[in-house]
């Protein structure tokens, strides 16, 4: 039995003294007009990463959230007999934890009722997670609009499928809805109807078109290999939204990078036989004016529902658990592919792109549908918009909306970020070519900002520029020698890096409706890295968001810097000699980067570090060892490297 007083944070129905006492017999106030025995000393204070929410509209439970806090008070020195009487008060819902909570003095140590999450759960289910009911709201009336609206009043399993498949291809329709009415307590009716009830998408005009007969069979293989990554991860959304909720640090991030990445490593990891399902729906419902995309859609959905296995979701699930490394910097990244590789967008290149023409159909398909929670989208890097543009295949986890450039950061987990990147590589059948890795940045620290060293720029390089061996035995750096990062629109410029400003849709903290984002809306994004599903982006990662913190990185380099310091112009210079013919980076250069990689990661959380020790020693050796392995390729280079064949990644749907 307790046998000291102890000081107590109350955030529901005891924060009314007159509740209070008629608990335990004890009064309190926050002005104390005259000392007494019975009357205790209380204060205002607020419980860090907890929610006060109230499923049942009659008691307050604080479930755990990073991006909020509860609003209350401490009372202090409560004695051990009145606690046992609030013990009974509170019942078998909560339990008694000791926390920390921020007073006008400082931090005090206290004792609270928190909701446990178990009971929480069997007893109300998900509508204790009060940040989701508009959510699950909006998306069951959308689900019933469906009912109504596709062959109604049918309850065959065929029309179950076509109701899923007409959902997949209004699939950004949905998501525009969710976001922009997540926060809303009115979604009118006609509204939803107006915005929902659309044609979906048909190929029967391609069938006539000779130019997109070669292509055609491709492109319907990577539809259905989409649709079953979409309704994996919808399946994991459905079946498991109580797991995956309790993976997110934030509400601010992407709520679906952990499942897509489950989904994706399902699938990832049945290549052979998610390839004999590709080839037997092509056999069995070959390409012509019979069938048309609601039908290659509906075969997705239902191939899905057949070979989803449920004992393997809940080992993905528990493998992002078990590995998981949150961080505090929001994190996003774009991964470019291309079977032309940086030829993709060269008006003058002869080469064809002989499995998807260079993405011309991507629409005409309705991938750029089908992919949104990937955030796809075909890029020619000239900035327009429109159908039947020839370029990238680019994918972004957390771009919400193209046109508009609304995006939520991806993770803040550097594992999870390292995984995601691998996972998408591996599942498109395109030649993966390049990665952009974005941090944001913190508002205060917007100025002040400098120019990376030299030798800094070559260790980065050196780790991620794509080292390769060229046609004369030398090693180089690709991303470099292939003029991948350097442009001529304002003049001469390497774009290595540079900051930008995002749009992002953040949740609210129910405090004062204050924004629950602390940082800026400004990104740094580096943009030299070659992306290979084989590597380890993970050190990589780590390197950079150390970066950030110790040195505050500017751009590199713009026209306007080359411009105006000569000093920027020489090192340039020599970069690019460099690249053509690197040599080792030596001892003092190596221990400088890797040291202030390591200053910056323990500056992460308020000058002090927020992930493990252990964690950040591992992601400088890494760093280290990988730099050493350069200083070693550059000793001994490796045999030369051919590159492959446009059609190396295709379905290989026609081979005997």
């Amino acid at each position: 039995m307790e046998t000291r007083k102890v000081n107590l944070f109350v955030y529901g129905s005891l924060r009314d003294a007159s509740v209070f006492q008629s608990v335990c017999g004890l009064h309190f106030t926050v002005r104390p007009s005259r000392v007494e025995r019975s009357i205790l000393l209380a204060e205002l204070a607020l419980l860090a990463n907890y929610r006060r929410v109230s499923p049942d509209n009659v008691y307050f439970y604080a479930v755990p959230d990073a991006s909020a806090k509860i609003e209350g008070f401490v009372i202090y020195d409560v004695p051990p007999a009145a606690m046992a009487e609030i013990d009974r008060y509170e019942g078998h819902l909560y339990d008694r934890e000791t926390v920390h909570v921020n007073t006008a003095g400082g931090l005090v140590e206290a004792q609270a009722y928190l909701a446990s999450p178990k009971t929480m759960k069997k007893r109300f289910g998900d509508r204790f997670h009060v940040n989701l009911i508009h959510e699950l709201w909006l998306r069951k009336r959308i689900e019933l609009f469906f009912q109504t609206h596709t062959r109604p009043g049918e309850e065959s399993p065929d029309a179950d499928v076509e109701r899923r498949a007409r959902r997949q291809l209004l699939g950004t329709t949905e998501r525009d809805l969710v976001v922009s009415h997540l926060r809303s307590d009115v979604v009118s009716d006609y509204y939803l109807e107006h915005e929902l009830d659309r044609p979906y998408q048909s190929i029967r005009h391609l069938y006539s078109e000779p130019e997109a007969a070669p292509f055609i069979d491709n492109y319907l293989a990577l539809v259905v290999k989409q649709v079953v990554l979409n309704q994996f991860e919808h399946i994991l959304q459905s079946r498991y939204r109580y797991e995956l909720d309790r993976l997110y640090p934030s509400r601010r991030f992407y709520t679906r990078s952990a499942s897509v990445l489950a989904a994706l490593r399902m699938i990832n990891a049945n290549t052979a036989a998610v390839q004999m399902m590709l080839r037997r729906c092509l056999e069995t419902m070959p390409s012509g004016d019979r069938y048309d995309l609601i039908d290659y859609v509906k075969y997705g959905v239902a191939a899905a529902e057949s070979i989803f296995d449920s004992r393997m979701a809940s080992s993905e699930i528990e493998r992002i658990r078990a590995n998981a490394q949150p961080g505090l910097v929001p994190m996003g990244a774009e991964l470019e592919l291309s079977n032309l590789g940086f030829r993709a967008i060269d008006a003058n290149s002869q080469k064809q792109e002989v499995i998807f023409d260079g993405f011309k159909y991507f629409s005409d398909f309705g991938l750029d549908v089908l992919t949104w929670k990937l955030g796809g989208y075909v890029d020619d890097h000239t900035g327009r918009s429109g159908p039947r543009r020839r370029g990238f295949l680019e994918l972004a986890p957390g771009r919400l909306n193209t046109a508009g450039e609304i995006s939520k950061p991806a993770t803040g987990d550097p594992w999870l970020m390292n995984q995601l990147i691998r996972e998408i590589a591996l599942f498109y059948p395109v030649r993966p070519h390049s990665l952009h890795l974005s941090f944001q940045i913190m508002r205060h620290r917007a100025l002040n900002r400098k120019v990376l060293p030299l030798s800094f720029v070559k260790c980065l390089l050196a780790l991620g520029g794509g080292t390769q061996t060229n046609a004369m035995g030398r090693l180089w750096i690709s991303r470099m020698q292939h003029d991948e990062i350097e442009q001529n629109i304002y003049g001469e410029e390497l774009v290595f890096s540079r900051i930008s400003k995002r749009s992002f849709q953040l949740s609210r903290d129910e405090i004062g409706e204050k924004s629950a984002m602390h940082g800026a809306s400004y990104v740094q994004q580096y943009k030299f890295i070659r992306l290979d599903p084989r590597a380890n982006y993970e050190p990589l990662i780590m390197a950079l968001k150390g970066l950030q913190f110790a040195y505050n990185p500017a751009d590199y380099l713009t026209a306007q810097q080359l411009a105006s310091s000569r000093r920027l112009r020489r090192q340039y210079d020599e970069l690019k000699e460099w690249s053509a013919n690197p040599t080792e980076i030596s001892r003092g250069s190596r221990t400088r980067f890797v040291e202030t990689i390591r200053a910056g990661l323990l500056q992460e959380a308020h000058r002090r570090p927020y992930h493990q020790l252990h964690y950040i020693d591992w992601a400088v050796g890494a760093v280290d060892i990988q730099l050493r392995l350069f200083n070693k390729q550059i000793e001994h280079p490796p045999a030369a490297e051919s590159e492959p064949d446009a059609d190396t990644n295709s379905f290989k749907l026609h081979q005997p």
